[in-house]
């Protein structure tokens, strides 16, 4: 086996691993909840864990196992350490959610979809929430959205890391495409600028704020 098994992340022990299947926006399906609970109980996994990121961590995986793991499960590879977006975060929104002004669940996946697999000088979090509320941390991701009645409110450089950072808002009332379009720009200038492992916030700490809206907007 490879020194570094797909999707799967050395533990502190320097033995075993953790994977994360991918879950967009945190919605899982009947079937795949079935199929975690099949892989735990087979390969005697010691460890299931909800991930901030809305995602299950399998952790204490003997590395002979990962692949048939993987094949048991029929889930993609979430993204866990790679220069590349990681997740979208969403909220429940207008789907069930009596605050909700717009749905945060469908532009999370519109979002999650359209941006995967993009590589990016750093890892990449995205917070979607359907009202200020902010449930999702819109406003401590490198790019953050939360909902009002009149469209979509857009943030960037927000971080909840070592160096925190509020993001800053840059641009409101937008509509699904308005945002997707305004992602994708402020993705592409962020790629073209950024250095190696530099996060968003610390991005726009260096090239300034008012530099990056005059770049996207």
């Amino acid at each position: 086996m490879s020194e570094h098994p797909r999707g799967a992340i050395l533990q502190r022990d320097k033995q075993t691993y953790a994977i994360v299947p991918r879950s967009p926006v945190g919605l899982v399906k009947p079937e795949q909840l079935e199929n975690l609970v099949k892989v735990v109980r087979k390969y005697d996994i010691p460890i299931i864990k909800i991930t901030s990121g809305q995602r299950f961590a399998l952790v204490g995986i003997k590395e002979e196992d990962i692949e048939s793991i993987w094949k048991d499960l029929g889930m993609d590879v979430g993204r866990a350490t790679e220069l590349c977006l990681h997740y979208v975060q969403a909220c429940p929104g207008t789907a069930v959610c009596k605050y909700g002004v717009q749905d945060s669940l469908g532009l999370g996946m519109e979002i999650e979809e359209f941006f995967s697999g993009m590589e990016l000088p750093a890892k990449v979090k995205i917070g979607v929430s359907g009202c200020p509320f902010c449930c999702a941390e819109s406003f401590v991701r490198d790019i953050g959205l939360f909902g009002k009645k009149d469209g979509w409110t857009f943030i960037v450089g927000g971080s909840s890391a070592r160096r925190p950072r509020i993001g800053d808002v840059i641009a409101e009332g937008l509509s699904k495409q308005e945002v997707t379009d305004l992602a994708k720009k402020a993705l592409d200038y962020y790629g073209k600028n950024g250095k190696k492992r530099e996060r968003m916030a610390r991005f726009v700490d260096r090239i300034g704020i008012e530099n990056v809206k005059a770049a996207i907007l």
